[in-house]
């Protein structure tokens, strides 16, 4: 790895970016890692099977299932084997294949640092930043995760699972916003805030048939600036969130309920027509880049949610020469249905445990929740 690609992704291990109700900090532009995953050049030059590999570039996840579904074991092993970073990437692959395929990536990206700590040119900086990298592998290496993506490029990716995805009869994905990566995704500090503390309030709430994913497989904001401001960012994402989700349905996962948080709601509605979802959930969204449910040409159920203490109901809803993300979902004009949210507290509280939000949540996550009219919360009735 890279001295500026690990330096990048230690430091989100050990800084704190103040935003929301805490502060606001001045964000710094990020460089979205786009393309398909580390090691792609070996995959491709693979021909040990007699017929080229599926291009992680271009292949269609149904396209992978198939592939992979014809291969004997001895093959996938040795696939897993030799390319691990691709086949844990890659859309469309076996779920549990990608479970052991990332383990030895991981794996390998920790016995590089630990090489590293080897080297006797080795700055104190280094050793440092060496030493946190191991420490961060050891702990998504313990046998109790199970991590679906990981790339560790930039700040770092990665989808970590809750529940049994394979056998899940319900499966939903958590798609957070700012300030989220490799080294933030789970800390325990910030509680409902992250994608893990999300993800896991979520399926304790819904239930052991319930699997849920959080996914942090785009390159997110850092801080409130131009980055958090415009679309660049959702742009480069979106397709990475679209493969990902129809990487699940083809691996044999029920079409998901997607969760977008903050900026990730933006992310989620540049991907809503090109990925396979039963429901589109927002909250706390800043826009869509949408003035409607029906600009967003999805057939899944849209879902908006916003608390008044949200900080996010300062944000202007507006789009002006690519600034701003648009209407408001929760607005009687955009068509949303909505989530009443009223004791969520602020930014990160819509998860936490006891909310209207949270149960809302829940029943959209497992097929049961009752419809609200858009804009106003009334209930409807039952969902089929």
């Amino acid at each position: 790895m890279g001295r500026g690609r690990r330096t990048l992704v230690a430091a989100a291990l050990t800084t704190t970016v103040v935003t929301g109700t805490a502060g606001w900090a001045a964000g710094t532009e990020q460089i979205p890692i786009t393309g398909p995953p580390p090691g792609t050049g070996s995959w491709r030059a693979d021909h040990t099977l007699g017929t080229a590999l599926p291009d992680p570039a271009t292949a269609r996840p149904t396209q992978v299932a198939a592939f992979f579904a014809a291969l004997s074991d001895a093959e996938l092993r040795e696939l897993v084997r030799r390319h691990p970073s691709v086949v844990g990437n890659l859309d469309g692959a076996p779920i549990a294949v990608r479970y052991e395929a990332n383990a030895l990536a991981l794996a390998a990206a920790r016995d590089e640092e630990r090489a590293r700590l080897k080297d006797p040119e080795l700055t104190s900086q280094d050793h440092e930043l060496a030493r946190s990298l191991i420490s961060r592998y050891n702990e998504l290496l313990m046998p109790a995760r199970q991590i679906l993506a990981f790339d560790p490029r930039g700040r770092g990716q990665i989808a970590e699972v809750f529940g049994d995805l394979a056998e899940a009869e319900h499966v939903s994905v958590v798609v957070p916003g700012s300030d989220i990566d490799l080294g933030s995704f789970d800390r325990a500090d910030k509680g409902y805030g992250t994608p893990v503390g999300m993800a896991r309030s979520l399926r304790q709430a819904a239930g052991p048939g319930t699997a849920v994913v959080a996914w942090v497989g785009y390159t997110t904001p850092v801080g409130i600036g131009p980055d958090a401001a415009t679309g660049r960012l959702a742009e480069a994402g979106a397709p990475r969130l679209a493969g990902f989700v129809s990487g699940l349905t083809a691996a044999g996962a029920p079409k998901p309920s997607v969760f977008c948080h903050s900026y990730g709601s933006v992310v989620c509605g540049r991907a809503a027509s090109r990925m396979p979802a039963s429901d589109l959930v927002v909250l706390a969204s800043p826009g869509m880049r949408a003035d409607t449910v029906a600009d967003l040409h999805t057939a899944a159920r849209v879902w908006a949610a916003k608390d008044d203490s949200d900080w996010i109901s300062k944000v202007p809803n507006v789009e002006l020469f690519g600034l701003g993300h648009g209407a408001d979902p929760t607005t009687p004009e955009f068509g949303a249905r909505l989530v009443p949210a009223k004791n969520a507290r602020g930014h990160s509280g819509y998860f936490a445990p006891g909310t209207d939000s949270l149960r809302t949540f829940a029943d959209i996550a497992t097929g049961s929740a009752v419809r609200h009219s858009a804009g106003t919360g009334v209930r409807e009735g039952v969902l089929s």
